[in-house]
Parts: structure tokens; sequence; C-alpha cells
């Protein structure tokens, strides 16, 4: 299996994309850990194996420091770093002081930031791999979620430079998401039929599934991608159609 022997630690791992990823890095071998404010509803596990959970808010400094201490002394090496947790709700820039976007610019950009930091000596000795879940709402407007995607713009631009700074101990990537199906998905999209409508926007028909995510993740840090750092990798199932494609008056 890709990841037998290697440890990783997955923020925000307990539900949605970051179970996703969780599950498949179980799958590939790995001992995982997954980290967030508040327990799983219910153990992220796959054949057979379960992720260890230990509670942390992100946004603590000190409390994110002894995270990957305390993973380094009990599992002796970390090789894997996946900064996932994070999000937003939707609120357009004039219904909210500064302070209320910088919250998400905090938990978006400085948070993954804080955690890369306390990682970097033992993904360094590890000769590991650090990968950054972006999104697609920081490559282009994102009109409800403005700060949102401006962290995820800031996010993946912080990847490139450190993995200039970090190599060769350390291999930096960012998976671009677009529109994946979680437990939470009718809260954005509605019921199955509006979940449906919004997967027929994406040119292969459907949302992403979690453990889709996961499997790009276990590639970007697996052997097979000993020479990719510094990347971006788009999985957004070929992006949004043009909207000028269905304004335009012509047969095609």
């Amino acid at each position: 299996m890709e990841l037998d022997g290697r440890v990783a630690v997955v923020t925000g791992g307990t539900r949605g994309v970051g179970a996703g990823i969780a599950r498949a890095f179980l799958a590939a071998g790995a001992e995982v850990v997954v980290c967030a404010r508040r327990p799983p509803d219910a153990p992220v596990e796959a054949g057979g194996r379960e992720a260890e959970f230990i509670p942390v808010d992100l946004r603590d400094g000190v409390a994110v420091t002894d995270l990957f201490a305390d993973v380094g002394r009990r599992y002796g090496r970390l090789d894997a770093l996946v900064n996932n947790a994070g999000g937003t709700p939707y609120r357009l820039l004039g219904e909210g002081a500064a302070e209320r976007h910088a919250r998400v610019v905090q938990l978006n950009l400085v948070a993954p930031m804080t955690a890369s930091l306390a990682a970097y000596e033992h993904l360094r000795a590890a000769r590991g791999s650090l990968l950054m879940i972006g999104s697609v709402s920081g490559t282009r407007p994102s009109p409800g979620t403005a700060a949102y995607g401006a962290a995820k713009a800031g996010l993946e631009n912080l990847a490139r430079s450190m993995a200039v700074e970090w190599a060769p101990e350390v291999r930096v990537n960012t998976l671009v998401l677009g529109m994946v199906r979680t437990e939470l998905s009718h809260l954005h999209y509605g019921d199955e039929a509006g979940i449906a409508a919004v997967g027929r926007t994406v040119p292969l028909g459907r949302l992403a599934e979690p453990g889709e995510i996961g499997d790009a993740a276990v590639f970007l840090a697996s052997d097979r991608a000993g020479y990719v750092s510094g990347a971006s990798l788009l999985v957004h199932g070929g992006g949004e159609r043009p909207a000028f494609l269905d304004a335009a008056n012509v047969d095609r």
C-alpha cells in the first residue's frame, strides 16, 4: 500500500472532505490523526482501521504547537499534513464589519500557516509532504464569500512560496477543489433535485465525492508524486461552463 508506515495529520478531518481524505489515507496504509474543535459524530475509519481524534482549536497557536509535538512523541514521525480545516458562511461584504470577514481569513489562511509552521520540523525530518486544500473560489470572483475566496487565493500562493523555501526536504502542493457532495450539501444547494441541478453545471455532470478528493490527496502525499512540488492540482470536474456559451445565439 502506498503509504504503509507513514503518519498523517488531517485538520478538519472529522467530516465532509476532511473525513474523505482521512479515510483514503487509512486505506492507503497510513496512521492518521484527525483534529478539529469537536469530535466526529462517528469514528473515521476505513478497512477496519480508525483515525485517532485529537481536539484542537487551530486558531490557538500554542495548542497547535502542542498538537504536533504530541504527534511526534507518540508516533515518532510525521510524513504528511493536510490543511483541510476551513469554511465560511454566506455574507456579502457590506453585511458585516471588517472584523467578521477577518475571522474568515484567520481560519482559512492564518490557521493553515500556523499548522504548517508547527509541523515543519517534523515534516523536514521525514522528508514529508504538506498539502493545502484550496478552492476554485480563490481563482474567480466569489460574491457572498469574498473573504473566503481571498484567503484561498492567498493559501495557494503561500504553498508555492513554502515549496521553494522548504525544498528539497518538504514537498508542498495545493488541491484546488470545486463543489463536493458532503453531509452539508443540502444547506448550500437544497434537496436532491437541487443538488442534481447544480451538478449538471459541472462538465462531468455531478459533484465530487469526498473519497475522490482523498484519492488525489494520497497521490500527492505518495512517492508517485516525488517530483511534484509547488503545484496546484485542479479537482473540479472540468470547471464551470462559461456563461456566454448559454447566452450566444448560435447553433452548436
